[in-house]
């Protein structure tokens, strides 16, 4: 129980912290920067996922 109360009081303070951080102009373009490498990480992990799924399913329609 005491391990989720930290927990919790981490993911509140990042938040805090990163509420603070977007009202500044420096941070507000760190914080687009950071969202836009998880934009794009996020990308491609979804096309190798699918392109996997495709050759799965073209293996299968094949046999």
């Amino acid at each position: 129980m005491k391990n989720l109360l930290w927990f919790l009081v981490g993911v509140i303070g990042g938040f805090v912290a990163a509420h603070f951080m977007n009202k500044d102009p420096r941070g507000h373009d760190l914080l687009a920067d950071v969202d836009a490498r998880i934009t794009e990480f996020t990308a491609i992990l979804g096309d190798a996922y699918r392109d996997q799924e495709a050759r799965l399913f073209s293996d299968k329609d094949t046999q």
